[in-house]
This record gives structure tokens, sequence and C-alpha cells, in this order.
């Protein structure tokens, strides 16, 4: 073998032995990331999720694509990500229906709290409670003596056993001190249609869902489930200011990570993502969504995860809720 092609020959043997022994995320930087939204296509989390793709893109300077991996309440899709490598190329769309209530809910879980790396918490949104007009009722001092001379339980819609809205009946129903049975629909729209024709007698559904059956006089939001009146419905009181703190609560979107994705991988798509939440075109999304920014690095999601483990671990323990 001549010296040259002895040189060669070493400089390629070399170079093969370092790209294999290269970080993970070395060799991932030129990959597409793929957001999983662990639901189905065409609904308001791929909006969002498409979105934020576009405007990490654009900050990343590489290709950022959504997948939607739909099915068991989210599980299939956290389940994916939770096995992929973690290297930053696989990301999950989280919130607290898939991570929180989830874990908590399911001992055969195939993932956990730390099955994952937190990147970016995204937004939130509040809860309402509203009756049907019918009931004539207009505060929540109204609806809690309503309820005390009803001679049966209250009935409140909910998208399931261990749902945020079946949970949180379980809490308006401590809060108040009356009895209420949650009654499961496939969606909020059946759900809607039962309360407005006085087949149901609660919903905690979204303020955005609800504000034009309001206009229209089918239905009452009394409170909004948030410390400070939400600008997009000014004229709604909130839980607190009624005189019921404990009532305060959100459901939250998320970014989540494989565990052991390196922590300087995290805070370049973290950063991204808290970039493209905060621009005036992603805000305009969230208000016409009834949604609230609440972009924040790792240890604001982490602060968001301990905080469901207090709230709605406290629910799921007093109340023995398992679900197989």
């Amino acid at each position: 073998m001549s010296n040259i092609k002895r040189r060669l020959f070493i400089a390629a043997a070399f170079s093969s032995v370092l790209a294999t022994s290269m970080p993970a995320c070395a060799q991932a930087d030129d990959k597409p990331i793929t957001i999983v939204v662990p639901y189905a296509g065409g609904g308001t989390n791929d909006n969002f999720a498409r979105l934020l793709a576009e405007g990490m893109a654009k900050e990343l300077g590489r290709h950022v694509i959504v997948e939607n991996k739909g099915g068991a309440n989210g599980i299939i899709g956290a389940s994916y990500v939770a096995r992929a490598r973690p290297d930053g190329t696989t990301l999950l769309l989280g919130g607290t229906g898939p991570i929180s209530l989830n874990i908590m809910l399911r001992p055969n879980l195939q993932y956990q709290f730390d099955s994952f790396e937190s990147v970016a918490m995204l937004f939130d949104g509040p809860l309402t409670l509203t009756v049907p007009s019918s009931m004539g009722v207009n505060s929540l001092g109204e609806l809690v003596a309503y309820a005390k001379k009803s001679d049966k339980p209250l009935l409140y819609g909910t998208m399931g056993p261990g749902s945020v809205t079946d949970l949180f009946g379980r809490v308006v129903s401590t809060a108040f001190g009356v009895p209420l049975t949650a009654v499961a629909y496939k969606n909020n729209t059946a759900s809607l249609i039962d309360l407005m024709a006085g087949r149901g007698d609660l919903s905690y559904a979204t303020p955005i869902a609800l504000i034009e059956h309001q206009k229209a006089g089918d239905l009452k939001i009394l409170a909004l489930t948030t410390d400070k009146r939400d600008p997009s419905f000014p004229d709604i009181p909130t839980v607190t200011e009624l005189g019921y703190p404990q009532l305060k609560s959100s459901y939250w979107t998320s970014l989540h990570a494989p565990k052991g994705t390196p922590p300087e991988v995290i805070a370049k798509i973290s950063a991204a993502a808290v970039h493209t939440v905060k621009t005036e075109k992603f805000r305009k999304l969230l208000r016409d969504n009834g949604q609230t920014e609440k972009a924040g690095g790792p240890q604001v999601l982490d602060a968001q995860l301990q905080a469901d483990r207090q709230y709605w671990g406290k629910v799921i323990r007093d109340n023995n809720i398992v679900i197989n």
C-alpha cells in the first residue's frame, strides 16, 4: 500500500471511529425535529403544534414537523416519545391529561414522570362553572343554595373517568358540600346539548366553548377557575373573587423530551419554543381559543408537574380513583 493510500485509509478509519463515538446530540443537529401530538389530527392541539413547529423551525434553522399519534387518552403518543432516542429529535406535546393525570391514575402505565425531561411550559386555560339558563341561577352562592335544596345530586358533564372535568367535579362537590354526579360524554358538544336541554345541571367546559351559548341566552357562566379576570371575558367573575380560591384550576400544555436528552439540547429547543409562544401570532391563536400564554423553561414545567402532584394527586387519593 502506498503512503498516500495508507494515509487516506487511516483518515477514513479515524473519521469512522469519531462518528460512532460522537454524542447522539451532535449527530442529530441536522435532523428534523418531530413534535408528537397524542391526539388525532385536525383538533385544537394540532393547530397549536403546527404553529409551534413553524416558529421553532425559524428559530432553530432546521425542519420541525408534527406527527399525530392519537389514542388511549394520549397514552399511545406519550409512550412512543418515552421510548424514543434521547437526542432531541422527538418531542411530546404533553399536558395535564397525557402526563400528570395518566401517570397518577394508572398504576400499570408504560411511562412515569421520570420517563421524560421537561423542555418547556407553553400555555394553559381555565375551566368554568356553568349552568343552563333555565335553572334560574345567577351566582355561585345561588348554585350552592339550589344544590342543597335539590332532592337529588346535580349532574355534571365530563370527558370520561379520570378526566380533568371528572376530577374537578369532585373538587367542586367538596368545596360546596353538596353531592354531584358525573356523566361521561364522548365529546363536549354532546355534553352541552344535554345541558342546554335541561338534562344536565353543571358544566366545567372552557369559556371559549360556551361564550356564544351564553350570548344566545341558553347558558350562564357563573365563574372562571382563575385568580384574575380574563381580559377576553372581562364580565365573568373568578372563583377567587367569589370566595372559593380552592376551586382555582386549569389545564396546561407543554413540551417534553425522552429521559436522558442532553441539557444543552433541551436548552436550545426550550428557548425556541418559549420565543415562539410569546410571538403575537401565537398569542392571537391562544386568545382565539381561550388559552393563556404561560411560556417558560424546564423549571416552570417542573413546578407545574409538582403542583399537579399536590392538587390532582390529593383528589385522586381522597377519592381512591384507580384506572387499569
